[in-house]
């Protein structure tokens, strides 16, 4: 049986370079803050011996930071639009499934990967839908290799992002798994907080 790899895709937590957005409500040394210690909390939660966990890290020169944990196995994401950047990240392991996270999703447990890696034995791509309508967590079988426009011309960012995703992935039989919640406000990160108390 190939390996399953999980892959959590990480900005390096500089001041004014992660949650950039969040960081314009609540000022950007809190944002970064929150980011690094969420980052590592994730890790950690996510550390798992069904999988392979990778990062896939940005800028490239960060391949070697200090931030993350050493014995993780690192892929820069390089150039272009998200798009580009998951499809190359999706790619990068030896063969078997792969998954792709964000590291700004609180909720993720090991039960969630499990069940998206489940969903991909009778599916090519499985989607962890957002509640904003773009997705926490895509994955690929890897059993063919993607259609050459796979995640092109995407809204991201927007509530397109999901369905525009999709029609990037012809023919493919497509499962859905939990939905989650990313934080990208300040209202997001209250939200999550109040649900924390």
């Amino acid at each position: 049986m190939s390996a399953r790899h999980l892959i959590v895709m990480l900005k390096e937590p500089r001041v004014g370079r992660v949650k950039t957005r969040l960081g314009r409500e609540i000022g950007m040394v809190p944002a970064t803050w929150w980011f690094r210690h969420q980052a590592t909390r994730l890790l950690r939660r996510l550390d798992d011996q069904r999988w392979r966990l990778w990062l896939g890290v940005a800028p490239d020169r960060a391949l070697h930071s200090r931030a993350w944990p050493a014995h993780l196995p690192r892929i820069a994401q390089g150039r272009g639009d998200l798009g580009d950047r998951m499809a190359r990240l999706l790619a990068a392991p030896p063969p078997g499934p792969a998954l792709i996270v964000g590291g700004d999703i609180p909720d993720i447990r090991p039960a969630h990967i499990a069940r998206a890696f489940r969903a991909l034995g009778q599916n090519d791509a499985v989607f962890g839908p957002a509640a904003d309508g773009g997705y926490w967590l895509v994955g690929l079988k890897r059993a063919v290799p993607p259609p050459p426009g796979l995640f092109h011309h995407v809204r991201w960012s927007t509530q397109h992002s999901l369905a525009d995703s999709l029609a990037t992935l012809p023919g493919a039989r497509i499962a859905f798994t939990d939905t989650l919640r990313d934080i990208d406000t300040a209202a997001d990160l209250q939200s999550d907080m109040s649900r924390r108390a």
